[in-house]
């Protein structure tokens, strides 16, 4: 099936293209398009995602040099750097928003049965935010302080196979906190997130949607314990309450009864206070679901070193969002090809192999099993890995 055809573009077969028109027609983004279309817009930016391509001028020329196989590759329009970051500039963001969010489900779908480090049926999520610094002069839109612009990646990531549920991007000076409002939660899944998500106001809607939460409190938290659960010291866990908050905006903010779990990190030794209106699970569960939370961290650390989104190839609002966006998706996907062909390879390795490979015509499974699982010399032991 696959015989003569690129490694690119057999990669591409795994992208649902009726989806991707459709959020093209949603936002009329092929509107008196005549030559370079949105797919051919996506196309290109997922190549210089997976190419690690510097810039405009380096998509075209790298492109240029293959100019009898671009046909071949999917791409119908005339490759011009000019024409590209008009597109960027132009075409309406929410498009690959759409789309990134279709592969989103698709993966979820495909993850549903990984598990992670705490064996739990239920959904566990992670929230949390990373920063993308931006050069002030040339993204005026995006001031963050009086010298510095950034914005702000903010994703809920499901645990179980690192991807992300929800993603929002925002200006750099917008708070963590606010994004809460934006958020749908799924009745009885776990949310964990540190503290400066702490607002008791938006932690009760989280508890008013049969959903539940994990987090740390803060020492000017005001509260009065209303029962002491026995523990095991000798597991770390130090204290077990039932506990009231007694703040005079906070009491009101979150009228009900929380859980204050004390535990102290055998490794660290560090001192640590959670709070969740979960009572069901142990002390020590809900440290490790607390302890989960460093898988977010590992997602950013990895796209940043990974994907290109720290070099834009635009200076519009509308250009780093699409470039942000379809950066998210080629992540998906290449998660998406590593479950359905039953790969073990790390999304490091087949970033690697993709790379070195796009003009090639091997059979993609064929590609990846010409490189020993048990011995993956292409990953640098000091790379993050997730799967």
């Amino acid at each position: 099936m696959n015989h003569g055809k690129l490694v690119f573009a057999q990669l591409i077969e795994f992208l649902p293209i009726k989806k991707f028109r459709q959020c093209v027609t949603r936002y009329s983004g092929d509107h008196r398009v005549r030559n370079f279309t949105c797919w051919d817009q996506f196309l290109c930016m997922a190549f210089a995602q997976l190419t690690y391509r510097e810039s405009l001028r380096d998509i075209e020329v790298c492109l240029r040099t293959k100019a009898k196989k671009l046909y071949h590759l999917g791409i119908r329009g005339t490759v011009a750097r000019t024409t590209l970051a008009r597109a960027n500039d132009r075409r309406d963001w929410r498009i690959y928003q759409d789309f990134a969010m279709v592969l989103i489900e698709q993966a979820r779908v495909l993850y549903a049965n990984e598990t992670f480090s705490v064996r739990l049926k239920r959904a566990v999520y992670a929230l949390d935010s990373t920063t993308i610094d931006l050069c002030l002069s040339l993204f005026p839109w995006a001031k963050f302080r009086s010298t510095k612009a950034a914005v702000k990646l903010h994703t809920v990531l499901d645990l179980r196979g690192s991807i992300p549920s929800v993603i929002v991007i925002s200006r750099g000076n917008l708070h963590d906190v606010n994004i809460l409002d934006e958020l749908i939660f799924e009745a009885g899944a776990i949310y964990v997130m540190d503290r400066g998500y702490l607002d008791f106001t938006r932690l009760f809607r989280i508890t008013q949607a049969s959903a539940f939460f994990v987090t740390r409190t803060k020492k000017n938290t005001q509260f009065r314990r209303i029962y002491s659960h026995e523990v095991n010291r000798s597991s770390g866990v130090i204290a077990d309450q039932t506990i009231t908050l007694t703040g005079v905006t906070s009491c009101k903010d979150y009228p009900e009864k929380l859980r204050r779990i004390v535990y102290r990190d055998p490794t660290t030794n560090k001192r640590l206070v959670f709070i969740t209106n979960n009572f069901s699970f142990a002390p020590k569960t809900i440290a490790a679901l607390y302890k989960s939370r460093w898988q977010i961290e590992i997602f950013f650390k990895w796209i940043k070193q990974h994907l290109r989104i720290k070099a834009f190839f635009g200076t519009s609002e509308n250009a780093v969002h699409t470039q942000i966006w379809i950066a998210v998706s080629v992540y998906v996907l290449v998660a998406i090809v590593k479950k359905q062909l039953e790969l073990g390879h790390s999304l490091h390795t087949m970033l690697q192999i993709l790379s070195l490979s796009t003009f090639e015509k091997t059979p993609i499974l064929q590609l990846f099993r010409d490189v020993d699982e048990s011995d993956e010399t292409l990953d640098s032991t000091n790379q993050l890995k997730l799967f």
